[in-house]
C-alpha cells in the first residue's frame, strides 16, 4: 500500500512539474523551433490582404525602409520586456504568441525581400558591361575648337569616338577584368614625349619608324623627319620608354597625356614582316628564326638552308606562327596588338589605321598642337626600291596556304581584327 502511494505521488510531482513547464515556456522559442512553412497560430488567421507579391515588397522595402527600421527596433524591445517573468505576462501568453508569430512572420517577409532585392542586384551587376581600362586621361580626345568644327577635322573627330566605341565594347565583351595592375611589362612598348605630352604605343610594321622620327622633332632633337636615318630611330635610344620611369611618373604619365597607337590590317601587317625579316639578308632573323623554322618544319632540307636560315618559305613561317610548341619564341613584328599595347587595360586616347595614316596622322598632330610645317613623312623606311606590301600582295602570299592554315590564321588575330573593326580578309573565313 505504501508503494502504491508513492508511486502515485510521483507521477502526480511529475504530471505537475510538466504543467508548470509547459505554462513558463517562451512561446518565442516555441514558435522558432516548428517547421519551416508552418505558421504559429492559435485560432487566429491573418487577413489575405496582408498577403503581397515580391514586387510589391520591394516597393514597400524601398518606401519605408525607415518605418521598418523603427518597427524592429520596437520589436526588439518588446523581446526583452517579455523575458521578464511578471503576472501580468503570464495572464496574456496566448495573446502575446500570436503577436510573436504575427511579427516573426512579418520579418521573415522583410529578410526574403532583402534577399530577393540583393540577388537582384547582383544579377544585373554580372549582366552590366565591365569597364575595364582604369586609366583615361584628364583631357581625352581633345575638344576640337570653333572653326575646326565646320570642315574635315570634324568627321575625323567622330571616326575617332567611333572606334574608340568598338575597342571599348570589344574589351568589355572578351576580356577579364581580374588583373587591373598597369605593370612595366605593359608600357614596355610606349614611348614618351614630354614637351607636348604624348605616349605612342609602337606597333612594328604600323609606320613606327615615322612616328618615331615625328617624336623626335617634337622634342626637339632634330629639325626634320628627312634629317633622321634608320639606325638613328631604332638603335640611337634618343627617346624615353614609359617603363624607364618609377611608377609614379608612369601613372602620371598615363594620366595626364595623350596617349595613341596605330594598327594595321593583320594580315597584310604579317606579309609585310615576313618580307622584311625573311626575304632580306637579315643577321639576326636568318640565324635566330630562319635555322630553327627550317630544322622543323622543311623536309630534306640542305646544310646551307640549316646552316645560314636563309631561304624560309611563308608556308614555313605560317607553321611555326600556329605551332603551339614553336621551336623559337614570339617577336614583336607578328605578335597581336593587344599584347604589345594591351588596349584593353590602358585607355587610349586617338586609334589611328595605318590605311588612312596620313589623315590620321596629320590630324592627331593638329590636336596636340604640333607646328603647322610638321606633317607625317611619306617616305618608305626600308627597301625603298620595292613595292608596299598591299591587300593584293598579301592574298598572293596567303594563296600558298591551305584553307585551314588560313582559317587557324585568322583565328589567331581574331581579337585585332574584331578591336579594331577590320573585315575578314577571305571569303571562306568564319
Amino acid at each position: 500500500m505504501r508503494l502504491t502511494c508513492m508511486f502515485s505521488f510521483i507521477l502526480l510531482f511529475g504530471a505537475a512539474g510538466l504543467v508548470v513547464f509547459i505554462h513558463l515556456q517562451d512561446p518565442e522559442e516555441i514558435v522558432h523551433q516548428q517547421t519551416p512553412g508552418i505558421k504559429y497560430n492559435m485560432g487566429f488567421q491573418q487577413p489575405k490582404k496582408n498577403c503581397v507579391s515580391s514586387n510589391n515588397q520591394d516597393r514597400r522595402l524601398r518606401k519605408n525602409t525607415a518605418d521598418r527600421v523603427a518597427t524592429l527596433k520596437q520589436s526588439d524591445s518588446l523581446h526583452l520586456s517579455e523575458n521578464v517573468p511578471t503576472k501580468l505576462q503570464s495572464t496574456n501568453r496566448r495573446q502575446s504568441s500570436i503577436m510573436f508569430a504575427m511579427k516573426d512572420q512579418q520579418k521573415g517577409e522583410e529578410i526574403n525581400s532583402i534577399r530577393l532585392h540583393k540577388r537582384r542586384r547582383r544579377f544585373i551587376i554580372k549582366k552590366s558591361p565591365i569597364l575595364i581600362s582604369m586609366n583615361s586621361s584628364i583631357l581625352n580626345l581633345p575638344t576640337l575648337k570653333s572653326e575646326d568644327r565646320k570642315n574635315k577635322w570634324k568627321s575625323l573627330y567622330q571616326i575617332q569616338r567611333e572606334r574608340k566605341r568598338i575597342m571599348r565594347e570589344t574589351c568589355s565583351k572578351y576580356k577579364s577584368n581580374n588583373r587591373r595592375i598597369i605593370t612595366p611589362y605593359h608600357v614596355s612598348r610606349i614611348f614618351v614625349e614630354d614637351k607636348y605630352r604624348v605616349l605612342y604605343c609602337e606597333v612594328p610594321k604600323a609606320g613606327c619608324s615615322n612616328w618615331k622620327r615625328v617624336l623626335m622633332v617634337l622634342n626637339g632633337l632634330a629639325s626634320s623627319t628627312k634629317d633622321i636615318q634608320h639606325n638613328t630611330v631604332h638603335y640611337g635610344n634618343y627617346l624615353k620608354r614609359l617603363d624607364g620611369f618609377d611608377h609614379k611618373g608612369i601613372y602620371h604619365r598615363l594620366n595626364t597625356y595623350t596617349k595613341m597607337l596605330f594598327i594595321r590590317e593583320p594580315f597584310e601587317k604579317l606579309v609585310s614582316a615576313f618580307r622584311d625579316k625573311f626575304e632580306h639578308p637579315n643577321n639576326y632573323y636568318h640565324p635566330v628564326f630562319g635555322k630553327a623554322i627550317i630544322s622543323r618544319y622543311r623536309v630534306n632540307a640542305t646544310k646551307e638552308a640549316l646552316r645560314t636560315g636563309s631561304g624560309v618559305k611563308f608556308k614555313e613561317f605560317i607553321q611555326y606562327l600556329l605551332d603551339v610548341h614553336r621551336p623559337v619564341g614570339m617577336d614583336i613584328h607578328w605578335d597581336h596588338v593587344n599584347r604589345l599595347c594591351s588596349p584593353c587595360l590602358i585607355d587610349y586616347d586617338f586609334v589611328g589605321k595605318f590605311e588612312s595614316m596620313e589623315e590620321d596622322a596629320n590630324f592627331f598632330l593638329h590636336l596636340i598642337g604640333a607646328p603647322q610645317n610638321l606633317t607625317f613623312p611619306k617616305f618608305k623606311d626600308r627597301h625603298s626600291n620595292e613595292e608596299r606590301t598591299t591587300t593584293k600582295i598579301t592574298q598572293q602570299y596567303f594563296a600558298e596556304l591551305s584553307p585551314s592554315q588560313r582559317q587557324r590564321s585568322y583565328d589567331f588575330y581574331y581579337m585585332d581584327y574584331l578591336m579594331f573593326n577590320y573585315s575578314k580578309p577571305f571569303e571562306d573565313l568564319y
